[in-house]
């Protein structure tokens, strides 16, 4: 028979908190059979107790006497290596990925390329540990919402432009932007040696709204305030009031111009002649107006807009103004 003996009052109650709190499993039960062993439990029933060899047992009865409390862990090194070293473990996933579905061509890959046998088992175990899980594929359509709808709206706006072309419908693009004190810093040609400066300071923003057309006729507001779904209605009705011909805006589906409050009004406004037609998701450069918003800031800007508030709010006021005849751009 085989027990631990002198265990001091001490010990055993280190050891007792050890068996009901270390986050270790292994730790937890070879602290319980010492503690048993003390008590006078033979090999045979601590096996029953803990489900192991009777080899099991008395390792762990041998590394308390040796090593004492450092006896309870494992140490480094322990154990058999691993096949794979963790840049192979990379690729595998990298060949699982390859073949997802598959696992013999990936155990026959390690074996060509290495000259390493692994089995599926233990290429599970490997693909757990690599945060991978075998469930459902999810079935998806063959295009994405935004690929069908580009693949819609692009025929009908080409249509609208020939129809702007054969002057049936005066076709409109439509967007905001906003402008403070902090420029958009533009190039300019400058003495070597030298560095022109601009003005820059954080300021309010001023919002701009506009309808621009290919004939460089631009119907705008400057707002200094915030720009809803409630400003862009009343845009639209100042805008509708007294149209003549068929008129279609071109927009994208920013929130604003997709709100309830906004779709609401949709047939009132088709009855004044006004008409929208939303831009497929992230297609800015379908719209038309963008072009007006770079010219206006990184062309057209002139360095002292950035004085003060009220220059910005003037420079804006006369570049708008002026645009079609001072400030031009040459639409393909």
């Amino acid at each position: 028979m085989r027990f631990i003996r002198d265990l001091n009052p001490e010990t055993q109650k280190f050891l007792e908190r050890i068996s009901q709190q270390s986050r270790l499993p292994k730790v937890r039960n070879r602290a319980q059979c010492i503690i048993l062993s003390y008590q006078g439990y033979e090999i045979e029933e601590l096996m029953t107790i803990f489900r192991v060899s009777c080899k099991t047992i008395y390792n762990w009865l041998t590394r308390w006497e040796d090593q004492k409390l450092r006896g309870l862990y494992d140490q480094k090194g322990r154990g058999r290596n691993p096949k794979l070293s963790s840049d192979k473990e990379v690729q595998v996933k990298n060949w699982v990925n390859e073949t997802p579905k598959n696992l013999n061509k990936v155990v026959t890959k390690i074996e060509k390329e290495w000259d390493i046998k692994v089995s599926k088992s233990t290429l599970k175990r490997l693909l757990k540990k690599l945060n991978m899980v075998w469930k459902r594929i999810k079935k998806r359509t063959s295009k994405s919402a935004q690929e069908w709808e580009l693949e819609v709206k692009l025929p009908a706006l080409l249509e609208l432009k020939e129809q702007e072309k054969r002057g049936e419908i005066n076709l409109r693009y439509f967007d905001e932007s906003g402008f403070t004190l902090t420029p958009y810093v533009p190039y300019a040609w400058q003495k070597k040696g030298e560095r022109l400066t601009v003005k820059s300071s954080t300021s309010k923003r001023a919002n701009l709204l506009g309808l621009m057309n290919r004939k460089q006729e631009l119907y705008y507001e400057i707002h200094t305030g915030k720009v809803d779904s409630e400003v862009a209605i009343a845009f639209f009705d100042k805008f509708s009031k007294n149209l003549d011909q068929r008129t279609v805006v071109i927009l994208d589906q920013a929130p604003i111009h997709t709100s309830d409050k906004f779709l609401e009004k949709v047939t009132e406004w088709q009855g004044k002649n006004l008409e929208f037609f939303w831009l497929p998701p992230y297609s800015p450069h379908l719209n038309l107006i963008e072009l007006l918003w770079r010219f206006i800031k990184y062309e057209w800007i002139e360095m002292d807009a950035y004085e003060s508030w009220q220059s910005l709010l003037e420079y804006l006021e006369k570049v708008l103004s002026q645009f079609g005849k001072e400030y031009v751009i040459n639409f393909k």
